[in-house]
């Protein structure tokens, strides 16, 4: 399955792909970012970038996203990326984990979690959190993560410290559904070659780009993933950071997903 996604953070509204009218979908919506922390009076809490997950400034935020669960499209969350989380998720876990999971559970159209540790973890803490979300969440539930490109390319320690090759290689990675792969800056069939012979699986690597390295030469990108897929038939897709701005031949946001489709279908 050649899996398209979109990290969804600028929350602008999602009713252009809903009201699409070539009817052409991305197969999954990574919302993002949640995030730990306390309030002002020291209560822990859970929060969707700046805001509480109660807010109602979300109300219409799960509307849409659970009408495009009812389309067929995969709704997942994105935890921690460039404003953290593992610290101090792991700092008190038992008190954050409960928050997590009570608000996944309470929620069901969200069907999976992208992991995305960009601050120093320990490695068995991500080990013990992937247990923790197949034990509480059942085996169909989506667990990714978001390494970096050079951090599957080589095993070189990604953002998190730790070596993803080393994760991989456990019962914990083998249990990981795909890997995002942030090939910001280096997004050829070269580079997915590289992380291919460095021992992953292709259907296990989606291929990411961001934004504004395509927003002028969006059919290179094209190219590129064209010529991945005719070497890798079965790889694990494309995303792009974020939706709001995601390049297209037209200019629209919600066409990227109609263009990559053509180019892969």
């Amino acid at each position: 399955m050649n899996r398209i996604i979109y990290y969804y953070q600028t929350l602008v509204g999602l009713k252009k792909i809903i009201n699409n009218p070539n009817k052409i979908y991305p197969t999954h919506i990574i919302l993002s970012a949640f995030h730990f922390g306390v309030d002002i009076n020291n209560t822990p809490y859970m929060h969707l970038n700046n805001n509480k997950i109660n807010n109602h400034m979300y109300d219409e935020l799960w509307i849409e996203l659970k009408k495009l669960s009812n389309m067929d499209v995969k709704i997942m969350i994105m935890l921690g990326g460039a404003g953290g989380a593992y610290n101090v998720l792991f700092g008190d876990f038992k008190c954050y984990y409960s928050k997590l999971l009570t608000f996944l559970q309470n929620n069901k159209f969200i069907v999976g979690i992208d992991l995305d540790v960009e601050e120093n973890t320990d490695i068995n803490n991500i080990k013990m959190l992937i247990n923790k979300i197949d034990n509480d969440l059942g085996k169909d539930f989506i667990i990714t993560m978001a390494p970096i490109g050079n951090a599957l390319t080589e095993d070189y320690s990604g953002l998190g410290g730790f070596s993803y090759k080393k994760l991989s290689n456990t019962k914990e990675g083998n249990r990981l559904n795909w890997f995002n792969g942030q090939f910001y800056y280096n997004y050829d069939v070269e580079t997915y070659n590289n992380v291919i012979n460095n021992g992953y699986c292709q259907n296990k690597i989606v291929i990411g780009m961001i934004y504004y390295q395509f927003s002028n030469n969006f059919e290179k990108a094209l190219d590129e993933i064209k010529k991945i897929k005719q070497k890798y038939n079965n790889f694990g897709g494309v995303f792009v950071w974020e939706y709001m701005q995601a390049p297209s031949l037209n200019g629209k946001p919600e066409n990227w997903c109609v263009d990559i489709y053509n180019c892969i279908k």
